[in-house]
């Protein structure tokens, strides 16, 4: 389970927000990954090979590929949890693969905006190996520093693209055609419901989005980061709640960026501290850093607490 909400009104600052929820934490870690690393996109004997032409700062999931990302150009990428019922990727078709796992990755390592990423969309296979024992359904929302958006979705085989600036809301299952339609229903939007308070995937796109309209245009960056936070928040799932079969999915960190700034911002929600990275300050780096970002000590610009390691996936 999971949010993200994109702020690209105005000629301020675009900022996004995403939080993570899942029913154990996923061991996220903080990598800065630079321009000219070899990557292999998984498994599959026909895997593309590829070399990142853009530095990035990303969260990988239980050491295993990249669920969260910007890049130097202020291009980011985020994979949520879409139902595996939902999904249907790509039959074997001679094009390239990458694993599901490392599609933010390849994003992010490839290209500067949205338009350039949709452009080239159905130039690789994406495929999903099991990740830790499981079925992996996944989409994925991008947004730029010009504010283009687009939500890419695996349905009946192909990549589904939803490309426009007006697609600043996801969420989970169902797929966005069906949480548009459904969001019809809600005041602001063509009906006359007020907005839910449930902590359903449907409920949560309605609050966000609903909230998102109605948010003021922000003064300066920092208080456009700071409204996406408090948005997220509003999304989020605290520590405790009960779904219907009895589980918990918490939420367990918020990640975010300043898309036109380049600073990405994290926070695990058992630290009482936001921490950020200035994109800047790395993007010539060419080693391999990494920082555990639940660290309760991280507080502020942290770009300086990262050190050298060994890219692990």
């Amino acid at each position: 389970m999971c949010t993200r909400i994109f702020w690209n009104r105005g000629d301020g600052a675009k900022a996004v927000s995403r939080c993570m929820d899942w029913a154990v934490s996923d061991e996220p870690e903080l990598w800065f990954v630079p321009r000219g690393t070899a990557r292999t996109g998984g498994p599959d004997p026909e895997a593309l090979d590829w070399t990142s032409t853009y530095s990035s700062v990303v969260v990988s999931m239980w050491g295993v590929g990249t669920v969260d990302g910007m890049n130097e150009k202020g291009f980011a990428a985020h994979a949520l949890y879409l139902n595996p019922e939902d999904v249907s990727f790509p039959d074997a078709d001679g094009r390239p693969a990458v694993a599901n796992a490392l599609w933010v990755q390849y994003l992010l390592d490839n290209f500067a905006t949205v338009a350039e990423a949709v452009a080239r969309v159905d130039e690789i296979r994406i495929t999903s190996p099991l990740f830790r024992g499981q079925e992996l359904g996944i989409h994925i929302a991008l947004e730029d520093a010009g504010g283009d958006s687009a939500v890419i979705e695996p349905l009946d085989g192909r990549l589904v693209v939803h490309h426009g600036r007006e697609f600043t809301v996801m969420a989970n299952s169902p797929a966005l055609d069906l949480q548009l339609q459904n969001l019809k229903r809600y005041r602001s939007f063509g009906g006359e419901l007020p907005p839910p308070g449930d902590i359903t995937s449907s409920d949560r796109f309605v609050r966000a989005s609903y909230f998102l309209h109605h948010l003021p245009q922000p003064d300066t960056a920092e208080q456009a980061v700071a409204r996406v936070f408090q948005l997220i928040s509003n999304v989020s799932v605290p520590f405790g709640a009960p779904y219907d079969d009895g589980g918990v999915y918490p939420t367990w960190w918020h990640a975010g960026a300043d898309l036109t700034n380049r600073y990405y911002y994290f926070g695990a929600t058992e630290s009482p501290s936001v921490f950020w990275i200035g994109m800047d300050a790395l993007a010539d780096g060419t080693e391999v850093l990494r920082l555990d970002p639940r660290d309760p000590s991280l507080v502020g610009e942290s770009s300086g607490r990262m050190e050298r390691a060994a890219l692990a996936y």
